[in-house]
């Protein structure tokens, strides 16, 4: 069942990098908009420079990687360099995929939010961006 909210969240999904599984990015888009979201996906093997582009382009409140080939730590620091290049530091970045536990502590410091591993519900991850994107 599709809610309907009144200012839709706009959320960019993206499968930068060269891991093309996608199921888990798809399950994850259709959550979104079943919630009420606007979801924007842009397929798979995209790069840094694609991804931030096309958030611009979108003027996404959300911009929701999911990489599952361990690339996130060569990735995510060009992702937000190129966001903070834009302007764009306001984006809420949720990460999911398979990332080790070491790696969480860099990945918030470069301004990742959240990160979602294996398993993860849709329920937690809409609860969370909902509850840290503000009204508009």
């Amino acid at each position: 069942m599709t809610t309907q909210l009144a200012n839709p969240i706009r959320v960019l999904v993206a499968k930068p990098g060269l891991d093309g599984h996608d199921r888990g990015a798809k399950v994850i888009a259709r959550a979104l908009r079943d919630a009420g979201m606007e979801v924007i996906y842009t397929g798979i093997r995209q790069t840094p420079q694609m991804v931030v582009q096309a958030a611009a382009q979108e003027d996404v409140a959300v911009l929701g990687l999911s990489i599952l080939s361990g690339a996130h730590m060569e990735l995510l620091p060009e992702i937000m360099r190129l966001l903070g290049e834009q302007g764009m530091d306001d984006v809420l970045v949720v990460l999911g995929g398979i990332v080790p536990e070491a790696d969480r502590a860099p990945l918030a410091a470069m301004g990742v939010s959240a990160v979602f591993g294996p398993g993860a519900s849709t329920n937690d991850i809409i609860n969370y961006i909902t509850a840290s994107v503000p009204p508009v």
